[in-house]
């Protein structure tokens, strides 16, 4: 008997042991933001009240940007690391350290990379090119030369170029200026004069060319066309800079433009403890949103020559898409490469490596460069993506999960809607977006530094959702918070688990000539659309096969043990996918054949590739290149349409239909898509996490199943923060399914145990009767906010508050509490689901004096257990709406709160602009604000789905 007692004691210590418990919320697991320093003009006691309120709102960590300046503020400017700069920047490292918030530095004020220590030598350059026409026996009367056209364009204004002086620093009032691009005229430094011959002939006549650009050359028998190629300034300035950062980008190009600029931050920080820095940002490439574009470097053509294997000057003709098809499609994508590699090696690993000399990360947006960025991405510590497209987002994901980063970041609700108009909830979707999209390290975008005495709506960005505490939502802002925190939690812990590498087609991309020579890559539809791997890549989303694009590189780095495939970063996959790529580089090819040797599937989806890019060694490489191809001896299966080959252990396979060709590979796809559910999924040491959401636009309750082996699995909702054992069976199949209940907008996370694990069961609702309407009068007091409070007041019907409250609530931004009594409702159940209705914009439920919950939205409901009724009770719903009706205000009575130099305001929305080009809301009406209900309570239930 005691034996038994004993048994039973520690099997129920064993299952409490067990119970579903989340995981740790530390300073990386919270949500970051982007902390805009307007002209710098920040101060030591400002500093410490600000970050203190973050602090309280539950974010992370903080990642400074120095950006343009307030109007009024002048006297208060601090020059971009200047010592005083330093002094400010000292003292939030140290507060950080003792609020418990992480500090990011932005290695520019503004973007891209630049400033005023930026030298002419060491600028973004471009190449100007012109032909001159010469017959044999003659020479060539006119000068070599090429005078840079003058472009000036600044930002609301326009500026004479006449005014300035050059270089573009040493002007005065940059603030005022605004410049974005100038180009002085002046005359470009050749680069070199070759002459080509209507036979083929190819001379190089550069030393022939005196200074005055007089050339002494008689051209011999034939016709002959001469390139003259020249080296201009792309008189790019960095975008939105903050004093003392105006100035010229660099040559991204250049190792040693990128030291100099580098060596220059060194001197900044002599004497100051940087260590607590924990990573160096650059927020995204964006060179080439001006005139012309940054495609040229002073040592272009001997990195040409040493990574190519020819000279790019015998070639310029088909550079510049003036010789036959073939040769300028080879030759520019030899171009491009080089490029690339360039982007990579000259800037984002001498970047990375300077970094580390000051014990700090980088955090690099890759996405827009002239280059692959799964390759810029995998040289990054933390790759950073942006955007509102899956298979955007995933490339900063991906190229994490192939190489091993434990972090994938990402710029987050930047352009929602326009300004004003964003809600937690549509915060909530961006984020939920990002998480699906694999990553793990959310960044807001973003919040701009305001001194509390600033006058309402305070210091402001101009592209953002303001998650400032002027805001009315700062309010539930903290539990907004606290559920990113919570699935980013799960999402960092554990290691990707996705099936599929989805071969990048760049060369393909390559090959495609433009109005410019470089393309710029910026996800699928910035580089790749209208090739293959557009809709191959959606398809694979839509039906719930987990991938990861991959480089040539990345491809080259993979091995295998039988039919796994390992990453560089240590990362396993079941198959390679190549989406119909024409053209592939000799050693990718090799690499993937050596892989099926060794028992790998590899799958090509319509044809094998057919050729190798570029133009240098052409006739080897390519000969090596069909000789490995010929080894395919492909044969039907018994799938029809995919054709296999036998390679040593392993496959390819062949076929038109990917879905059938996965199949085939024994990569099974995870079927809750068919229910309308996205999910990520991450492995761990005894199963896995999902991660999973529900956008559409009905609830769902039902049976999932998941393709990978579990016996148990707890079940938590990050928002609610109920958690417990899900209830799990078996399948027909053998599959595990799974119990999900999930309302539009909301999440779960699964985490599935390959072993039987017990615990409390995980409170699933059934609603037991129809819903009962709260009928009781409300009374509504307005707590917090302006321009003015309006009085209290007895409601008997809800609606919005801007008609309830006269003109004091049409202009009214804040947080206003309802109270309420109600009786006991009728109804069997374990107790009852509190329903709001419509809200604008969130929630705080309070019943009976004690916090039930805070709602964001799209749907306010809330179980309120019976225990927590009595016959009388007292229900309190704290609402907090938007900025815009008192922003409206403002614009109505022409009250000037757009007082930022530089872009000071501009619209998303064409309808929103006023006369003067900038944001307006005088054209809008009072947006709905408060509890609109119908409020209802429905008798429910806690119980456990039939099996």
């Amino acid at each position: 008997m005691k034996r038994s007692l004993a048994l039973l004691l520690f099997a129920s210590l064993t299952a409490q042991a067990q119970a579903p418990k989340w995981p740790a919320i530390t300073q990386q697991t919270k949500p970051w933001t982007r902390w805009w320093w307007e002209g710098s003009a920040v101060n030591k006691a400002d500093l410490t009240t600000v970050m203190t309120e973050y602090q309280k709102a539950n974010l992370g960590g903080l990642e400074i940007t120095t950006i343009y300046g307030v109007k009024g503020a002048e006297s208060q400017f601090i020059d971009f690391l200047s010592p005083k700069w330093m002094d400010m920047l000292s003292h939030t490292l140290a507060e950080g350290q003792r609020l418990g918030l992480g500090i990011d530095m932005a290695q520019a004020s503004g973007w891209p990379f630049g400033g005023p220590w930026v030298a002419p030598a060491d600028a973004s350059k471009y190449v100007a090119y012109t032909t001159y026409e010469v017959k044999g026996g003659a020479s060539l009367t006119e000068p070599v030369s090429f005078m840079q056209k003058p472009i000036i364009t600044a930002i609301n204004h326009k500026v004479d170029l006449k005014q300035l002086v050059d270089p573009v620093a040493k002007n005065k009032d940059l603030q005022t200026l605004a410049l974005d691009q100038v180009r002085f005229e002046k005359p470009l430094p050749l680069q070199t004069l070759m002459a080509y011959s209507d036979k083929g002939q190819v001379l190089d006549l550069t030393s022939k060319v005196a200074a005055d650009g007089k050339l002494s050359w008689t051209a011999p028998a034939g016709s002959w066309t001469l390139y003259a190629l020249f080296q201009g300034w792309h008189g790019k300035q960095v975008e939105r800079a903050g004093p003392g950062g105006e100035g010229d980008v660099i040559d991204h190009l250049s190792k040693t433009a990128t030291d100099h600029y580098l060596a220059y931050f060194d001197k900044a920080f002599a004497g100051h403890d940087v260590k607590p820095i924990r990573a160096f940002f650059n927020d995204s490439y964006e060179v080439d949103d001006a005139q012309g574009e940054a495609n040229w470097t002073p040592l272009m053509f001997a990195e040409f020559q040493k990574r190519r294997g020819y000279d790019l000057r015998q070639h310029l003709p088909a550079l510049f898409n003036k010789a036959a098809e073939d040769e300028n499609q080879r030759v520019l994508t030899d171009y491009r490469e080089t490029i690339s590699e360039l982007l990579l090696e000259n800037y984002t690993k001498t970047w990375g490596a300077w970094a580390k000399t000051h014990g700090a990360l980088i955090r690099n947006q890759a996405h827009g460069s002239p280059a692959n960025i799964l390759d810029l991405y995998a040289a990054t510590d933390i790759p950073e993506t942006e955007g509102e497209n899956l298979t955007r987002i995933k490339f900063a994901s991906s190229a994490a999960h192939v190489t091993g980063k434990p972090l994938a970041s990402a710029e987050t609700a930047t352009w929602e809607n326009d300004h004003f108009l964003s809600k937690l909830s549509d915060v909530k979707k961006a984020i939920d977006r990002m998480l699906l999209g694999g990553v793990n390290h959310v960044f807001y975008h973003g919040t701009a530094y305001s001194p509390p005495a600033a006058k309402w709506p305070g210091w402001l960005f101009y592209a953002a959702v303001e998650f400032n505490p002027q805001n009315p939502f700062w309010t539930d802002f903290g539990k907004l918070n606290q559920y990113t925190a919570r699935a980013q939690s799960f999402l960092q812990a554990g290691q990707p688990s996705t099936d599929v590498l989805l071969y990048l087609p760049q060369s393909d991309a390559y090959t495609r000539p433009g109005k410019v020579l470089l393309q710029h890559f910026d996800g699928i539809e910035h580089g790749f659309k209208g090739l293959p791997i557009e809709t191959t890549s959606e398809l694979l989303l839509t039906k719930g096969y987990g991938y990861d694009f991959i480089s040539d590189k990345q491809v080259q780095q993979i091995k295998n043990t039988g039919s796994t495939l390992t990453t560089s970063g240590g990362a396993p996959y079941q198959t390679l996918l190549v989406p119909n790529a024409h053209v592939m580089p000799l050693p990718t090819l090799q690499n993937l054949l050596k892989l099926a040797q060794g028992g790998a599937t590899i799958a090509f989806q319509h044809q094998a590739p057919a050729d190798v890019p570029g133009l240098g060694a052409l006739a080897t490489r390519r000969a090596e290149f069909k000789k490995l191809l010929a080894q395919l001896k492909f044969a039907d299966t018994k799938t029809a349409g995919v054709q296999q080959a036998a390679v040593g252990k392993g496959r390819i396979l062949l076929g038109d239909d990917v879905p059938t060709l996965l199949a085939q590979a024994g990569v099974k796809r995870e079927t809750l898509t068919d229910q309308g559910l996205q999910f990520i999924r991450r492995r761990h040491a005894k199963g896995h996490y999902y991660f999973l959401a529900n956008w559409g636009e009905k609830p769902y309750a039902g049976w999932i199943t998941l393709q990978t082996p579990a016996k148990s699995s707890a079940l938590y909702n990050p928002m609610t923060e109920q958690t417990g054992m899900a209830n799990i069976r078996a399948a027909a199949n053998g599959l595990p399914e799974v119990y999900v209940q999930l309302a539009p907008g909301e999440t779960c996370i699964l985490d599935t145990n390959e072993g039987t694990i017990n615990g409390p069961a995980y409170p699933y609702l059934t609603v037991a009767a129809a819903p009962q309407p709260l009928t009781n009068p409300w009374e509504l007091s307005f707590l917090s906010g302006g321009p003015e409070l309006p009085a209290k007041q007895q409601v008997k019907e809800l609606t919005s508050w801007t008609t309830l409250a006269g003109d004091a609530g049409k202009k009214f931004s804040g947080t206003a509490a309802y109270t309420t009594t109600f009786a006991l409702p009728q109804g069997s159940g374990d107790g009852f689901l509190l329903d709001l209705g419509r809200v604008a914009q969130s929630a705080r439920v309070q019943v009976n004096g004690q916090p039930a919950t805070t709602l964001l939205g799209p749907v306010y409901q809330v179980f309120v257990p019976k225990s927590q009724l009595k016959a009388s009770n007292t229900l309190t719903v704290t609402v907090s709406n938007l900025m815009a009706n008192r922003i409206e205000d403002l614009d109505r009575n022409h009250v000037d709160w757009k007082i930022f130099y530089n872009t000071n305001m501009p619209a998303k929305l064409k309808e929103n602009r006023g006369a003067d080009g900038l944001f307006t809301t005088e054209k809008w009406s009072p947006l709905e604000s408060g509890l609109l209900g119908p409020v209802t309570l429905t008798p429910a239930s806690i119980s456990a789905p039939v099996q």
